[in-house]
């Protein structure tokens, strides 16, 4: 992908700040009005950001232009107990703890049938800054910085008065970087030896990029005045590898996005109130670099084909949400998300690297019609602390015990759009 266009980068510096997402690594929902009702969006289009859930949706929201920015403010902690290297106590991963996420969408009507647009979005990310080092890791204080940006040019068709279908083409940059894994690129053991097939490769590297493209599908149809469903589909994105850092992802470096799919509902259970509900899938344990379990340490180096990863397993995210409009300028939003959880009691010690355990999320949200008829709208996002306590997580070479992981998060977004 060297000659993706220079877009990519330059739009990844504006979201540098992303951090963990809700769902897995995944956000709860794309867009400030979607995210203020739980993430649903799948058979509820909302706003020119529509294609991120589901292309079709940008066939039912007409000419239109949203710009937005999300305060996200994830809260995670590592603690080590039981070590027999001395590695026990807490360690705070929030030397950085302030991310901005911003968001645009852009959408036109060609003709009755027909519309063209784009949605620029933070697919989701990871992040852990932790305030002093892990012995276990390294010398100095861990730190990784993932984050991933999607461009989705995206084509809508109707079919026909009731059924809507939507592909956007998915391209995609991803940035990321490492600090603080020193025994992994250096340690070797008598009875194992170097842990990475590319020592030199595995740690405080810099930033290195990556680039890659999937393809999105969706379909909404009305199924009366008062009841709409839909469906998205999107590819695995195949990505480039992480060149610098091919001696930590498994096959030398490759971290591809993982595919997902939904179904969603919306009902207009009254004039004023709108009731939707959205299940997705992430196909997390599909991609080698997070699916694979940490005990491939033990037969596979680290970047070889089947190297260790952080063992995420699949997640399913279900997503409740209602809007009520108030009167002809205000709009009200509340919403509630579920996911399943990614990481096994088992494999915490590498995750304390990505500590995404979060699972419970309430949401509120806003619009505010103008004078100008344009729209004010905001989102707030908070998602319970949850813990996962490992269970024989920390393996003996590295002096055994567990390690428990721990994370909250909040969020308040801000959306500018009008129909054009």
């Amino acid at each position: 992908m060297k000659n993706t266009p220079k877009l990519l980068p330059l739009l990844a510096l504006i979201a540098s700040t992303n951090a963990f997402a809700t769902d897995g690594y995944f956000a709860h929902g794309y867009g400030v009005k979607s995210q203020g009702m739980g993430g649903v969006g799948i058979a509820l289009p909302q706003d020119a950001l529509a294609a991120a859930t589901n292309p079709a949706g940008m066939g039912l929201i007409g000419d239109r232009v949203d710009f937005g920015v999300t305060w996200f403010r994830p809260q995670r902690e590592a603690e080590i107990v039981g070590n027999g290297f001395g590695a026990n106590g807490k360690y705070d991963a929030n030397d950085t703890e302030n991310f901005i996420i911003p968001e645009f969408g852009y959408n036109r009507v060609i003709n009755p049938n027909v519309t063209l647009g784009v949605s620029v979005y933070g697919n989701g990310g990871m992040n852990t800054d932790y305030k002093k080092a892990i012995p276990l890791f390294g010398n100095t204080a861990p730190r990784m910085d993932l984050i991933q940006l999607f461009v989705a040019p995206t084509a809508t068709w109707k079919i026909n008065e009731s059924n809507t279908i939507g592909v956007a083409v998915n391209l995609a940059y991803q940035r990321f970087e490492m600090k603080g894994l020193q025994n992994f690129a250096l340690v070797s053991d008598p009875n194992f030896g170097t842990p990475s097939e590319s020592p030199d490769n595995v740690t405080n590297k810099g930033y290195d990029s990556s680039y890659g493209a999937g393809i999105h599908i969706g379909w909404i149809g009305q199924v009366n005045g008062a009841v709409t469903l839909g469906a998205n589909y999107q590819s695995k994105t195949y990505m480039s590898k992480f060149d610098k850092y091919k001696g930590l992802f498994a096959e030398s470096g490759d971290f591809d996005i993982p595919e997902m799919y939904g179904v969603g509902i919306a009902v207009k259970a009254t004039p004023a109130l709108t009731l939707a509900a959205d299940v997705q899938r992430i196909n997390y344990g599909d991609v080698d670099a997070v699916g694979n379990s940490i005990n491939n340490f033990f037969s596979n180096q680290l970047g070889s084909k089947n190297g260790a990863g952080f063992a995420w397993r699949d997640v399913t995210a279900i997503k409740v949400g209602a809007s009520y409009a108030f009167n002809e300028n205000l709009t009200l939003r509340g919403g509630y998300n579920h996911s399943s959880q990614p990481i096994r009691s088992s494999e915490t010690f590498f995750n304390i690297l990505a500590p995404g355990v979060v699972q419970d999320h309430v949401t509120l949200g806003a619009t505010y019609v103008l004078p100008n008829k344009s729209e004010l709208s905001f989102s707030y996002m908070h998602a319970f602390e949850e813990k996962v306590n490992g269970s024989g997580s920390i393996p003996a070479m590295f002096g055994g015990g567990e390690a428990n992981l721990k994370m909250y998060q909040d969020s308040i977004g801000i959306a500018y759009g009008w129909q054009l």
